[in-house]
């Protein structure tokens, strides 16, 4: 069963990330929006090898580049992912 993780908090304010990257499975993804996007400049997440994707919005309204290993997703897209994904589970 593929998990979509949704982190909207810093990983540099507090550990919901790490704790994300502990449970992500094979067939699970990331998504990082608000501050969570700042998550983009963590090279943990990278080397986990699960799929990342970044709310575009919220990248641009920081000025963060998105690097190439992860995917930027408009709101139809994150609509689209929560479709294609079995469960979402949002790291509150």
């Amino acid at each position: 069963m593929s998990t979509l993780h949704v982190v909207s908090h810093s990983p540099f304010t507090d550990a919901r990330l790490a704790s994300c990257l502990r449970v992500c499975g094979a067939k699970d993804a990331i998504l990082l929006c608000g501050d969570g996007t700042y998550a983009l400049h963590n090279p943990a997440l990278h080397s986990q090898g699960v799929k990342v994707f970044v709310l575009a919005e919220d990248s641009q309204a920081r000025n963060l580049p998105v690097p190439d290993w992860a995917s930027s997703v408009d709101y139809s897209g994150f609509v689209q992912l929560s479709i294609d994904y079995d469960k979402v589970n949002t790291w509150l």
